[in-house]
Protein backbone atom coordinates (compact mmCIF):
# COMPACT_ATOMS: atom_id res chain seq x y z
CA UNK A 1 0.00 0.00 0.00
CA UNK A 2 1.11 3.18 -1.18
CA UNK A 3 2.12 6.30 1.41
CA UNK A 4 -0.42 8.41 -0.64
CA UNK A 5 -3.61 5.24 0.37
CA UNK A 6 -1.81 5.69 3.89
CA UNK A 7 -2.74 9.23 4.37
CA UNK A 8 -6.07 9.63 2.52
CA UNK A 9 -6.77 6.55 4.50
CA UNK A 10 -5.94 8.24 8.30
CA UNK A 11 -7.07 11.75 7.06
CA UNK A 12 -10.86 12.77 8.89
CA UNK A 13 -13.28 12.99 6.12
CA UNK A 14 -14.32 16.61 5.15
CA UNK A 15 -17.52 17.49 5.15
CA UNK A 16 -19.45 20.90 4.21
CA UNK A 17 -20.66 22.74 7.59
CA UNK A 18 -24.43 22.92 6.64
CA UNK A 19 -26.47 25.87 7.89
CA UNK A 20 -28.85 23.20 9.81
CA UNK A 21 -26.08 22.57 11.98
CA UNK A 22 -24.50 26.12 12.64
CA UNK A 23 -27.73 26.67 13.23
CA UNK A 24 -28.04 24.47 16.32
CA UNK A 25 -24.86 24.93 17.67
CA UNK A 26 -25.76 28.45 17.46
CA UNK A 27 -29.23 27.72 19.65
CA UNK A 28 -27.26 25.45 21.70
CA UNK A 29 -24.37 28.05 22.62
CA UNK A 30 -27.51 30.40 23.56
CA UNK A 31 -29.74 27.55 25.46
CA UNK A 32 -26.93 27.16 28.04
CA UNK A 33 -25.91 31.19 28.41
CA UNK A 34 -29.54 31.79 28.91
CA UNK A 35 -29.77 28.92 31.46
CA UNK A 36 -26.71 30.31 33.27
CA UNK A 37 -28.29 33.82 33.37
CA UNK A 38 -31.51 32.11 34.36
CA UNK A 39 -29.96 29.81 37.68
CA UNK A 40 -28.20 33.18 38.97
CA UNK A 41 -31.80 34.63 38.99
CA UNK A 42 -33.08 31.86 40.35
CA UNK A 43 -30.60 31.40 42.99
CA UNK A 44 -30.61 35.45 43.86
CA UNK A 45 -26.97 35.67 43.55
CA UNK A 46 -25.67 39.14 43.44
CA UNK A 47 -23.06 39.18 41.17
CA UNK A 48 -22.31 43.03 41.53
CA UNK A 49 -20.62 42.19 44.69
CA UNK A 50 -18.00 39.27 43.02
CA UNK A 51 -15.16 42.24 42.03
CA UNK A 52 -14.65 42.99 45.87
CA UNK A 53 -14.84 39.31 46.36
CA UNK A 54 -10.81 38.68 46.73
CA UNK A 55 -10.30 41.94 48.94
CA UNK A 56 -12.65 40.70 51.07
CA UNK A 57 -11.49 37.67 51.57
CA UNK A 58 -8.16 39.07 52.39
CA UNK A 59 -9.05 41.64 54.58
CA UNK A 60 -11.17 38.40 56.98
CA UNK A 61 -8.32 36.30 56.57
CA UNK A 62 -5.77 38.86 57.67
CA UNK A 63 -7.49 40.27 60.58
CA UNK A 64 -8.88 36.64 62.20
CA UNK A 65 -6.64 33.90 60.75
CA UNK A 66 -3.10 35.43 60.58
CA UNK A 67 -0.98 34.21 61.72
CA UNK A 68 -1.46 31.02 62.42
CA UNK A 69 -1.39 29.24 65.72
CA UNK A 70 1.35 26.77 64.58
CA UNK A 71 1.93 25.79 68.14
CA UNK A 72 -1.29 23.69 68.28
CA UNK A 73 -0.67 21.70 65.41
CA UNK A 74 2.61 20.97 67.11
CA UNK A 75 1.21 19.13 69.86
CA UNK A 76 1.47 15.63 70.49
CA UNK A 77 -2.16 14.72 70.31
CA UNK A 78 -2.22 16.91 67.05
CA UNK A 79 1.19 14.90 65.63
CA UNK A 80 -1.12 11.78 66.93
CA UNK A 81 -4.19 12.40 65.48
CA UNK A 82 -2.20 12.85 61.66
CA UNK A 83 -1.03 9.27 62.47
CA UNK A 84 -4.25 8.13 62.97
CA UNK A 85 -5.56 9.89 59.66
CA UNK A 86 -2.49 7.75 57.62
CA UNK A 87 -3.79 4.13 59.23
CA UNK A 88 -7.73 5.24 58.63
CA UNK A 89 -7.04 6.06 55.30
CA UNK A 90 -4.94 3.27 54.67
CA UNK A 91 -6.48 0.65 56.43
CA UNK A 92 -9.94 2.28 54.45
CA UNK A 93 -7.73 1.89 50.91
CA UNK A 94 -6.46 -1.77 51.07
CA UNK A 95 -10.24 -3.60 52.80
CA UNK A 96 -12.10 -1.63 50.45
CA UNK A 97 -9.89 -2.39 47.37
CA UNK A 98 -9.65 -5.94 48.68
CA UNK A 99 -13.48 -5.78 48.22
CA UNK A 100 -13.98 -3.89 45.62
CA UNK A 101 -11.85 -6.20 43.07
CA UNK A 102 -14.63 -9.35 43.39
CA UNK A 103 -16.89 -6.66 43.07
CA UNK A 104 -15.30 -5.09 39.94
CA UNK A 105 -15.30 -8.36 38.39
CA UNK A 106 -18.82 -9.35 38.71
CA UNK A 107 -19.90 -5.60 38.01
CA UNK A 108 -18.19 -6.53 34.68
CA UNK A 109 -20.90 -6.72 31.51
CA UNK A 110 -18.11 -8.60 29.75
CA UNK A 111 -16.62 -10.80 32.11
CA UNK A 112 -19.52 -11.60 35.08
CA UNK A 113 -19.58 -14.82 35.56
CA UNK A 114 -24.29 -14.34 35.90
CA UNK A 115 -25.23 -11.50 33.88
CA UNK A 116 -28.19 -12.33 35.12
CA UNK A 117 -28.03 -11.77 38.80
CA UNK A 118 -24.17 -11.11 39.59
CA UNK A 119 -24.27 -8.40 37.70
CA UNK A 120 -27.11 -5.92 38.36
CA UNK A 121 -26.77 -6.77 41.85
CA UNK A 122 -22.98 -6.34 41.87
CA UNK A 123 -23.78 -3.03 39.74
CA UNK A 124 -25.96 -2.05 42.39
CA UNK A 125 -23.74 -2.58 45.07
CA UNK A 126 -20.97 -0.06 43.47
CA UNK A 127 -23.33 2.29 42.65
CA UNK A 128 -24.60 2.45 46.34
CA UNK A 129 -21.67 3.03 47.55
CA UNK A 130 -20.27 5.60 45.20
CA UNK A 131 -23.88 7.56 45.30
CA UNK A 132 -23.71 8.24 48.82
CA UNK A 133 -20.86 10.91 49.72
CA UNK A 134 -18.39 9.77 52.24
CA UNK A 135 -19.61 12.77 54.72
CA UNK A 136 -23.30 11.24 54.57
CA UNK A 137 -21.78 7.95 55.48
CA UNK A 138 -19.93 9.17 57.91
CA UNK A 139 -23.05 10.90 59.63
CA UNK A 140 -24.97 7.70 59.67
CA UNK A 141 -22.09 5.72 60.77
CA UNK A 142 -21.48 7.67 63.67
CA UNK A 143 -25.24 7.50 64.67
CA UNK A 144 -24.89 3.93 64.53
CA UNK A 145 -21.65 2.64 66.03
CA UNK A 146 -20.72 5.76 67.94
CA UNK A 147 -17.90 8.22 67.72
CA UNK A 148 -14.53 7.27 67.21
CA UNK A 149 -11.88 5.79 64.38
CA UNK A 150 -14.36 2.94 63.55
CA UNK A 151 -17.46 5.28 61.76
CA UNK A 152 -14.74 7.08 59.72
CA UNK A 153 -12.79 4.02 58.55
CA UNK A 154 -16.17 2.25 57.65
CA UNK A 155 -17.19 5.64 55.64
CA UNK A 156 -13.93 5.83 53.74
CA UNK A 157 -13.64 1.63 53.39
CA UNK A 158 -17.45 2.61 51.46
CA UNK A 159 -16.15 5.27 49.40
CA UNK A 160 -13.38 2.65 48.07
CA UNK A 161 -15.73 0.05 47.13
CA UNK A 162 -17.95 2.81 45.29
CA UNK A 163 -14.78 4.80 43.62
CA UNK A 164 -12.15 1.69 43.04
CA UNK A 165 -14.88 -0.36 42.36
CA UNK A 166 -16.26 1.37 39.32
CA UNK A 167 -13.04 2.34 37.96
CA UNK A 168 -11.87 -1.27 38.34
CA UNK A 169 -14.86 -2.65 36.30
CA UNK A 170 -14.30 -0.14 33.71
CA UNK A 171 -10.48 -1.03 33.04
CA UNK A 172 -12.07 -5.20 32.87
CA UNK A 173 -14.51 -3.38 30.26
CA UNK A 174 -11.92 -2.28 28.17
CA UNK A 175 -9.46 -5.63 27.93
CA UNK A 176 -8.96 -7.08 24.72
CA UNK A 177 -11.08 -10.47 23.97
CA UNK A 178 -8.63 -12.13 22.37
CA UNK A 179 -6.43 -13.61 25.55
CA UNK A 180 -9.66 -14.30 27.18
CA UNK A 181 -11.14 -16.19 24.29
CA UNK A 182 -7.78 -17.80 23.83
CA UNK A 183 -7.82 -19.14 27.64
CA UNK A 184 -11.69 -20.14 27.46
CA UNK A 185 -10.75 -22.47 24.41
CA UNK A 186 -8.92 -24.51 26.45
CA UNK A 187 -11.63 -25.15 28.63
CA UNK A 188 -10.77 -22.63 31.52
CA UNK A 189 -13.57 -21.83 33.81
CA UNK A 190 -14.44 -18.50 35.09
CA UNK A 191 -11.77 -17.87 37.65
CA UNK A 192 -9.23 -19.28 35.60
CA UNK A 193 -10.42 -17.21 32.94
CA UNK A 194 -9.95 -14.14 35.41
CA UNK A 195 -6.92 -14.73 36.69
CA UNK A 196 -4.60 -15.74 33.42
CA UNK A 197 -6.57 -13.64 30.31
CA UNK A 198 -8.03 -10.62 32.77
CA UNK A 199 -6.09 -9.60 35.51
CA UNK A 200 -2.46 -9.62 33.36
CA UNK A 201 -4.37 -6.77 31.06
CA UNK A 202 -5.25 -4.82 33.94
CA UNK A 203 -3.09 -5.33 36.44
CA UNK A 204 -1.32 -1.89 35.86
CA UNK A 205 -4.20 -0.11 35.20
CA UNK A 206 -5.38 -1.25 38.86
CA UNK A 207 -2.45 -0.56 40.48
CA UNK A 208 -2.61 3.60 39.26
CA UNK A 209 -6.10 3.39 40.34
CA UNK A 210 -5.20 2.11 43.85
CA UNK A 211 -2.54 5.12 44.31
CA UNK A 212 -5.01 7.15 43.13
CA UNK A 213 -7.83 6.00 45.40
CA UNK A 214 -5.64 5.85 48.85
CA UNK A 215 -4.94 9.71 47.43
CA UNK A 216 -8.20 10.47 47.32
CA UNK A 217 -9.41 8.53 50.22
CA UNK A 218 -6.44 10.72 52.60
CA UNK A 219 -7.85 13.91 51.30
CA UNK A 220 -11.30 13.06 52.81
CA UNK A 221 -9.94 11.31 56.21
CA UNK A 222 -8.40 14.77 56.59
CA UNK A 223 -12.28 16.13 57.40
CA UNK A 224 -14.59 13.38 58.04
CA UNK A 225 -13.35 13.58 61.66
CA UNK A 226 -15.30 16.85 62.07
CA UNK A 227 -18.21 14.56 62.25
CA UNK A 228 -17.39 12.68 64.91
CA UNK A 229 -15.08 10.28 63.24
CA UNK A 230 -11.38 11.13 64.89
CA UNK A 231 -8.08 12.17 63.34
CA UNK A 232 -7.56 15.91 62.37
CA UNK A 233 -11.05 16.48 61.24
CA UNK A 234 -11.73 16.13 65.86
CA UNK A 235 -9.31 18.71 65.92
CA UNK A 236 -10.76 21.30 63.26
CA UNK A 237 -14.18 20.57 64.64
CA UNK A 238 -13.45 21.75 68.36
CA UNK A 239 -11.63 24.67 66.89
CA UNK A 240 -14.21 25.59 64.46
CA UNK A 241 -16.31 25.54 67.92
CA UNK A 242 -14.56 27.28 70.05
CA UNK A 243 -14.16 30.26 67.74
CA UNK A 244 -10.36 30.21 67.17
CA UNK A 245 -9.61 30.86 63.82
CA UNK A 246 -6.19 31.06 64.05
CA UNK A 247 -6.17 27.59 65.19
CA UNK A 248 -7.70 26.55 62.11
CA UNK A 249 -5.71 27.98 59.99
CA UNK A 250 -2.85 26.34 61.53
CA UNK A 251 -4.87 23.18 61.24
CA UNK A 252 -5.91 24.45 57.76
CA UNK A 253 -2.62 24.92 56.41
CA UNK A 254 -1.37 21.34 58.06
CA UNK A 255 -4.16 19.85 55.84
CA UNK A 256 -2.90 21.14 52.89
CA UNK A 257 0.75 20.62 53.46
CA UNK A 258 -0.44 16.98 54.18
CA UNK A 259 -1.93 16.06 51.31
CA UNK A 260 0.69 17.87 48.85
CA UNK A 261 3.06 15.73 50.28
CA UNK A 262 0.52 12.86 49.65
CA UNK A 263 0.01 13.78 45.57
CA UNK A 264 3.97 14.03 45.33
CA UNK A 265 4.06 10.44 46.97
CA UNK A 266 1.31 8.99 44.48
CA UNK A 267 2.57 11.00 41.84
CA UNK A 268 5.89 9.05 41.94
CA UNK A 269 4.56 5.69 42.87
CA UNK A 270 2.36 6.12 39.22
CA UNK A 271 5.58 7.09 37.56
CA UNK A 272 7.32 4.29 38.84
CA UNK A 273 4.84 1.65 37.39
CA UNK A 274 4.52 3.74 33.88
CA UNK A 275 8.31 3.14 33.68
CA UNK A 276 8.46 -0.30 35.36
CA UNK A 277 5.55 -0.98 32.20
CA UNK A 278 7.43 0.39 29.80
Amino acid sequence: MSSTAVTAKTLPEWKRLRPARLLYRALGLLLAVGFVGWSLDVLRIDVDRLPGLFGRIADVLSRRYWPPDLAHVMKPDFISAIIDTFQMSYVATVVGLMLAVPLSWFASVNMTPSKRWLYPVCRLVVMACRSVHEMIWTIVLVAVVGFGMLPGTLAMTLFCIGFGGKLMAEAIEAIRKGPVEAIRATGAGHLQTFVFAVLPQVRVAWAGIAIYTWDVVFRASTVVGFFGAGGMGHFLRESVQKVESRQVSAIILTIVVIVIVAELLSAWARARIARAVA
